[in-house]
């Protein structure tokens, strides 16, 4: 299976967006080779910003220019644009209604060996609670340029979560890429697990695990975590009976509670969250690191037997 960081693809969609549209922008932290914000910068110098390790300025700086009718791109880790910045984006980005598009990179748990101060495992509950904003977290290489494109084309306030390591291709060019709409990857009718970036590679993995037990399970792309499609997760719940999500964030208000929400006013059934559990993460190689914080497929695998278990009881 191919293997690609989001984050390159991110800044090979964005070389490309420079070729095709002059009002695109983009802003670094002092980032942009780590960010991949630096294919950008070699074809286009003259439309780059290096604003230094000054978060607050990097959006400050964008909407200034979003109102001069440019499409900003400010890209850095995760970890800082929602932390450090968060003002900023509440008020000037997402009160206003700018057109700045936040790239937050190196998010989740394998960013790795830089430990937990670099690895953002909030930044869905960060961002998803303020209006105004669309929340994406792409699955793959693949989609994470047709995540980029789709962006550009439309005004207002994103956000969008990259990671540093590889993660498996398993989408097409072919596959259809819609905001706010959810895409199946496997039918199933005992379970579905619901998904988002790398952690859908786990649930395909899970799936084929339980299939050879007898169990099918219904697989779910979640690439807009808000707003989520909130259509596709009740007829899951309605035609399964159980959900698993799977998410490399906290368990506190990212995908898994975006779906409880839905569910609990829609169509409550039994449901299990495979996220990190109210914990910081560590240094550490990024394998290592996902199977000591329990989100492997073999952890969607026993959510998903704990979750019928408690369907059929």
């Amino acid at each position: 299976m191919e293997m690609k960081a989001t984050r390159d693809a991110f800044g090979e969609a964005l070389r490309e967006l420079g070729r095709e549209k002059r009002k695109v922008v983009v802003l670094s932290g002092d980032l942009e080779d780590s960010t991949r914000a630096e294919y950008f910068k070699k074809e286009f110098p003259e439309r780059f910003f290096n604003l230094g390790i000054a978060e607050q300025d990097i959006l400050g700086t964008a909407v200034g220019l979003s109102l001069d009718g440019l499409i900003p791109f400010a890209c850095s880790f995760a970890v800082f644009l929602t932390n450090r910045a968060y003002g900023i984006l509440r008020i000037s980005i997402c009160y206003n209604k700018r057109n700045v598009k936040v790239i937050g990179s190196h998010a989740g748990l394998t960013v790795g060996e830089d430990g937990a101060t670099a690895q953002c495992l909030e930044d869905f509950a960060i961002t998803r609670v303020l209006p105004n904003i669309i929340v994406l977290s792409p699955v793959d290489a693949v989609e994470t340029k047709k995540a980029a494109k789709a962006i550009a084309e439309l005004c207002g306030p994103v956000y969008m979560r990259l990671g540093r390591g590889p993660y498996p291709v398993i989408t097409k060019e072919s596959d259809p890429f819609i905001i706010g709409k959810a895409n199946l990857m496997r039918e199933g009718d005992d379970v579905a697990l619901i998904a988002t970036g790398l952690m859908v590679s786990e649930a395909l993995k899970a799936a084929k695990i339980l299939s050879d037990e007898g169990i099918s399970s219904r697989v779910i792309n979640i690439h807009t975590i808000k707003p989520i499609d909130e259509e596709t997760i009740i007829d899951a719940a309605k035609e399964t009976g159980a959900i698993v999500t799977a998410e490399e964030h906290q368990i506190h208000g990212g995908l898994g509670s975006a779906v409880a929400e839905v569910l609990v006013k829609n169509e409550p059934v039994p449901m299990e969250m495979v996220a990190v559990q109210d914990t910081f993460g560590e240094s550490g190689a990024p394998e290592e690191l996902l199977r000591k914080y329990h989100l492997k497929a073999v952890d969607i695998v026993n959510a998903a037997k704990d979750v019928i278990k408690r369907k059929r009881g």
